[in-house]
């Protein structure tokens, strides 16, 4: 490992202006990707900004009918939240189940999503809830937000403050997960509106995804019934040495059976 600068800035105006330097300076919330990647070599910043001293980026509280989670609030945190759990009980699984007690004691809710790894729990959530992202700078759809594998709409310096959830009138997450890593081979998150049906996937393709033919299938009729024997197209899914593109397309169908049941044990 090279040597690399640490800052520890106070306020998002100052981690702003080290991110936006020139040099090659990463953001450093809870670290699970960011130092692993540096160890390996895949990574070799000039420096590190560490967030964790900046007031105001972790914690949980309600924002009218929306539950406001910071940027810098721990997986282990929202795992245990009973505000969580009582906005919506399947966010609060599904960090819950993210990797091993080490790593929702230090990863954060920004982090996970910042990154974007075509795997991760916690972007199934954010779209699949059709959450808000608060930046340093804007607000920004879970649409518009999540732009491919690693990629988001974030711009050079623009930091994940936190995130906005709406409250559903059912969700449920149903994730196969790798028995090493604990990243998702695939995710289903689902979440019943007044409005309609979002089904969010990750794991199964370049990035999380929205299922329209299964939010199709549900707005009509909520139950296993309307999807059942649907699959999505084998040619969108990821083919790798822990699973073929059929198989993750197989595992989609069943997984979104099991979001469909956690929904209804919530309920």
């Amino acid at each position: 490992m090279r040597p690399f600068s640490y800052h520890r800035p106070t306020d998002l105006a100052q981690a702003a202006a080290l991110l936006e330097s020139g040099d090659d300076v990463a953001a450093l919330a809870g670290g699970h990707t960011l130092l692993p990647a540096i160890k390996s070599r895949l990574r070799a910043p000039d420096g590190l900004v560490d967030l964790s001293a900046i007031p105001g980026l972790a914690g949980i509280r309600e924002d009218g009918d929306r539950l406001l989670v910071g940027a810098m609030t721990r997986h282990a945190d929202v795992a245990t939240s009973p505000q969580v759990a009582a906005h919506c009980r399947a966010l609060a699984r599904l960090a819950g189940g993210i990797g091993d007690p080490q790593v929702r004691n230090r990863g954060t809710l920004g982090g996970s999503i910042a990154n974007n790894d075509p795997a991760a729990d916690y972007p199934a959530a954010v779209l699949g809830l059709a959450a808000t992202v608060h930046t340093s700078q804007r607000r920004i759809e879970a649409d518009d937000f999540f732009q491919g594998m690693f990629t988001t709409a974030l711009e050079p310096g623009e930091l994940v403050t936190a995130v906005a959830f709406p409250r559903p009138l059912a969700a449920g997450y149903g994730r196969f997960a790798h028995p090493a890593s604990r990243y998702a081979l695939v995710g289903v998150f689902v979440a019943r509106f007044a409005a309609g049906v979002r089904v969010a996937v990750t794991g199964a393709g370049a990035g999380v995804f929205r299922w329209m033919a299964a939010e199709n299938c549900l707005s009509g009729s909520f139950d296993l019934g309307s999807v059942a024997g649907l699959v999505p197209d084998e040619a969108d899914m990821n083919g790798d040495i822990h699973a073929s593109a059929p198989y993750r397309a197989h595992l989609c169908s069943v997984m979104l059976g099991r979001a469909l049941a956690d929904c209804a044990a919530s309920s």
